[in-house]
This record gives C-alpha cells, sequence and structure tokens, in this order.
C-alpha cells in the first residue's frame, strides 16, 4: 500500500473491508456465509424499527442477497450461539468470542449504564435482586411477564420503562443477565448467561480495559479498512483516551500504518491488511444502520454523501423521507430511496426515490428497479410500488414497469 491514498482507493478498501467486493453466493447462503460477513464486520447493529425489516437482517442482505433470517436468528438464539446480544455500536448482536472484551463496560455499569437504569441500581437495589432472583427462577422471562408481580415500583424513565424493564437493564447492561431469545413483538426474554452463552466463552480469562480496547479497535480497524481516530473509536463506542492508547500501540505492532489521504482527518489510518481491489461491483440497498455509513462525516468523504436518519424528524421537515436506504452501485452510493413493506397488501412501497449528482440516472434507474424487486422478494412481497415523489421517481417507474416478476 502506498503512504498516500486517493478518496477514490480509500472508497474501495472501505468497501473490501466491508465485504462489498466478496462474491455474492452462487446458492442459498448458508454458516459460511454468515461468518464471512461477521467476520468482515465484527457486529449487526439492533433497531426496533419494521417499517421494512428489521435492522439487523439488512446487512447480511446486503452482502449477500437473498438469505433465510432464520440463518441468523438461529446463530444468535439456539445453541450452540455464535452471537449474543449487549452494548457495541449500540445495542447489537456480536460474536460470542467477543464477550471476554467487553466486560470492562459491564463492570463499569453503576458509572456508565444509562441515568434511569443507574438511578434504579442505586435507589432500589432491593429491586433489583428481587429482579435478578426472578429471572433465575423463572427465565427466560420478558419484563412483561413478571411486571405484575413486582414491588410497587416508584415511578417511571425515558420511554415509560417500568421499574422492573429498568431493572432488567441494568442487569443486562452489567452482564449479570442475557437476551435468551426475542418474542414476535421483539421483545427481549431475559435468562442468565450460564444458560444461554457456551461455558468456553464464559470461561475465557477477562480481558484488562487496555487489552480489550486495542481488541476492539483492532476489529473497527479490519472492518473499516481505512479510518480516521473517530472512526475507530466509534466503532464499539470507546472512550477517547483509552482508544488513543490501543491505536498507539497497534501502529508500533504494525497492524496499523498512517497514511495520507486528500480532504481526510490527519493520521488517517489503513489496516495492515485491507485490500485495494480494482474495482468493485456492487449494486445493493443498504440499511440505514449499516456499519457501512455508521459514522455521518465519514460517509461524505467516502462517497459525497451527506446522510441523516429522519424517522425523528417530523414529517413535514424531512428532506428524503422516513426510512431512507442509500443505494450502492459499483462503488458509489448513487441513490436514495425511501422504502416502506405493506405486509397486509404484499407490496414495497417507494414513497421517493432520489438521484445523487453526476450519476447516469438511466443506468442507476434500471439497477434500483431490480434490486427493489430482489427485495420485495426477500421480503415476501409480490409487487413493487411505483414511486411517488423524488427527482428519480419518473425514470425508475419506467425501469420498474418494464421488470416481471419479483426477482
Amino acid at each position: 500500500m502506498p503512504e498516500s491514498l486517493s478518496p477514490a482507493q480509500a472508497r474501495r478498501i472501505a468497501l473490501a473491508a466491508q465485504g462489498f467486493a466478496d462474491p455474492m453466493p452462487t446458492g442459498m447462503p448458508d454458516r459460511r456465509h454468515l461468518r464471512r460477513v461477521l467476520g468482515r464486520i465484527g457486529l449487526l447493529q439492533m433497531d426496533s424499527v419494521n417499517v421494512l425489516q428489521r435492522a439487523h437482517y439488512l446487512p447480511l442482505y446486503s452482502r449477500l442477497g437473498p438469505y433465510p433470517t432464520s440463518l441468523l436468528d438461529r446463530a444468535a438464539y439456539r445453541g450452540p450461539r455464535e452471537l449474543f446480544e449487549y452494548w457495541g455500536h449500540e445495542a447489537s448482536l456480536l460474536p460470542v468470542e467477543t464477550h471476554p472484551a467487553l466486560r470492562w463496560r459491564m463492570a463499569a455499569a453503576r458509572t456508565s449504564a444509562w441515568g434511569g437504569m443507574r438511578q434504579i441500581a442505586t435507589e432500589q437495589p432491593q429491586l433489583v435482586e428481587w429482579v435478578r432472583d426472578e429471572v433465575r427462577a423463572r427465565g427466560p422471562v420478558t419484563a412483561a411477564e413478571i411486571e405484575h408481580d413486582a414491588p410497587r415500583e416508584t415511578g417511571n424513565w425515558g420511554w415509560n420503562w417500568s421499574a422492573v424493564k429498568k431493572a432488567l437493564e441494568f442487569l443486562f447492561w452489567s452482564g449479570e443477565v442475557t437476551a435468551a431469545t426475542r418474542t414476535t413483538a421483539f421483545a427481549r426474554r431475559y435468562d442468565l448467561p450460564e444458560r444461554v452463552l457456551p461455558a468456553t466463552v464464559l470461561d475465557a480469562p477477562t480481558l484488562a480495559p487496555a487489552a480489550a480496547y486495542r481488541q476492539l479497535v483492532a476489529v473497527a480497524a479490519r472492518a473499516l479498512g481505512v479510518a480516521a481516530e473517530p472512526e475507530l473509536r466509534d466503532y464499539f463506542r470507546l472512550p477517547l483516551a483509552g482508544t488513543r492508547v490501543a491505536i498507539a500501540e497497534l501502529v508500533e505492532a504494525g497492524e496499523l500504518l498512517r497514511v495520507r489521504v486528500p480532504g481526510w482527518p490527519s493520521p488517517t489510518y489503513l489496516h495492515a491488511q485491507a485490500r485495494l481491489p480494482r474495482w468493485v461491483r456492487a449494486s445493493t440497498l443498504v440499511s440505514p444502520f449499516d456499519p457501512l455509513i455508521w459514522e455521518r462525516g465519514r460517509t461524505e468523504r467516502l462517497f459525497g454523501f451527506t446522510y441523516r436518519i429522519e424517522i425523528y424528524v417530523p414529517a413535514p421537515q424531512r428532506v428524503y423521507g422516513y426510512y431512507v436506504l442509500p443505494f450502492l452501485h459499483g462503488d458509489r452510493l448513487a441513490a436514495r430511496v425511501d422504502l416502506k413493506a405493506d405486509r397486509k397488501a404484499g407490496v414495497l412501497l417507494v414513497p421517493a426515490a432520489w438521484i445523487e449528482p453526476g450519476v447516469d440516472v438511466a443506468d442507476t434507474a434500471l439497477a434500483l428497479a431490480a434490486e427493489l424487486h430482489r427485495l420485495a422478494g426477500w421480503l415476501g412481497l409480490s409487487a413493487v410500488a411505483p414511486p411517488v415523489a423524488g427527482d428519480l421517481a419518473g425514470p425508475l417507474a419506467a425501469a420498474l414497469a418494464g421488470i416481471t416478476g419479483v426477482r
């Protein structure tokens, strides 16, 4: 690798590191493909929004194409577990081998967990102990299944969480309980780690914080390919001082290389095993919660693509739409499309579609139309509705009209 990279080279390195330069499976994706993707990206962010598909399923789709979601469900919620839920980059599914590197966060729950959780642990320790005993006796169990038996609570916090829910989430943050399964409504069923996680994982030595930071920064660096310090820290939401020490140690060990990229912060770091492909021929939609675009400043530097999630923006103030997915075509984010799955009608709705500047409109419309039909088929929908708004709506509608079938 050269000591200086062009923006185009940095973009291809980043896409390859995230698995977008890997070949799509020729048959039905299996656990080997799942492991390959997780080996690339390190974790899957979770989110409760289900207007299209749950967030943790979409990064695998973007890299593998249509795959059975049961593949991920089995890895996360059936033994032998390969994944577990915890706070990685927000709520996440992580490889179980990462557990020892996150115990520093569990140990710091009383100072680092969100306010309501810390408050319940401090002010109502007897309730936390009661909830822990209930999980031990009745788990796996949801918060709703034990709330009615709980001692009288003293008020709500946050998203109207009950005291029991806050206690459960404190125990989850501290690693004293974990997610055994999820209900169809996406509620966690909590249980004790020793009844959920492999014994080999629980018996593995706990990493000291400095060693844990180094391991997590190394995972982030490999997943990003090329990144500045803020992105390496953001991947697992690590403390600033610990991240800087970890980066310095990885540079000294030769795992990270300092490089220059025009328009990027200095120094920028390149993973020593990063690959620079001659081209990237991806053509897929990318989730708003995909690690490729987690750090919005990096997304702008890589793709010239300004992206914000507008879920929480009042409808009249939205620029592009409620649940907007970028469209990766080649090595560019060439368009963005607002999507909604109308499961009752069996239709993939397209409230809006937008083209990026300097992109071939006809080619992008044809590729996006094919991708929308592929996505609809994966979601079990039988049709794609014409787009309603946006400067790509007309060309995309024409391209969709020329496609028959849903795959």
